[in-house]
């Protein structure tokens, strides 16, 4: 695992929403880690390595906390809706070896055929993997495809160890032609505005 990924945290035994604003005041971040059946421990992490590394999908923590390490995958990031500051991290417990199910993104590379465009219908995929080897994502190729061509779930190439939890019949991707916009009919508009009557015609008919 990465030295990047190693954080030294602290247990906190306050709560609520003032503790809170007190800790992310001094650049921290407040967490609880839970699972495999251990009860839940509140701690706070360094608020700047914190985020750089939640910026990756599915990030796996290895925690010192206050001498004792611990792997900790995280589940879910709360964000202040307006600020987009981090409110709170969920943390879940992992082992070496251990098998997690995760949400994991789709990325295109490649270019269609001339004049097509791809659709992506499905922005991530759920995958079985070793919690320590987590991929960043998963990669499709559309290189040259036609249009009318489809990616199923099934279809994806999957990164070594990794096995697909997806229904494999969902639709990833697909190839279709853009849309074009309805040109106006200026014949149309032509017409429209023959029939307009002239102020001419109107004092002829008065």
């Amino acid at each position: 695992m990465s030295d990047d990924n190693k954080l030294s945290v602290e247990l906190r035994t306050s709560f609520g929403k003032g503790a809170a604003r007190k800790i992310r005041a001094k650049n921290q971040i407040p967490a609880v880690i839970y699972g495999h059946g251990t009860d839940p421990q509140h701690v706070t992490l360094p608020g700047h390595e914190t985020m750089l590394i939640v910026r990756r999908a599915n990030a796996v923590l290895e925690l010192d906390i206050e001498g004792t390490k611990q792997l900790a995958l995280v589940k879910d990031v709360q964000r202040d809706p307006v600020k987009q500051v981090i409110e709170h991290i969920d943390l879940i417990v992992v082992r070496a070896g251990e098998k997690v199910s995760v949400e994991v993104p789709v990325h295109v590379e490649g270019d269609s055929a001339p004049g097509t465009m791809n659709i992506l219908e499905l922005t991530t995929v759920e995958l079985e993997v070793e919690a320590t080897h987590i991929p960043q994502n998963v990669v499709v190729s559309i290189e040259g495809l036609e249009e009318g061509a489809q990616v199923l779930a099934s279809q994806l190439t999957l990164p070594k160890g990794a096995a697909l939890v997806t229904d494999p019949e969902t639709l990833v991707l697909n190839i279709a032609l853009p849309q074009l916009e309805p040109e106006a009919d200026e014949a149309d508009d032509e017409a429209a505005e023959g029939d307009v009557p002239s102020i001419e015609d109107e004092e002829r008919s008065e």
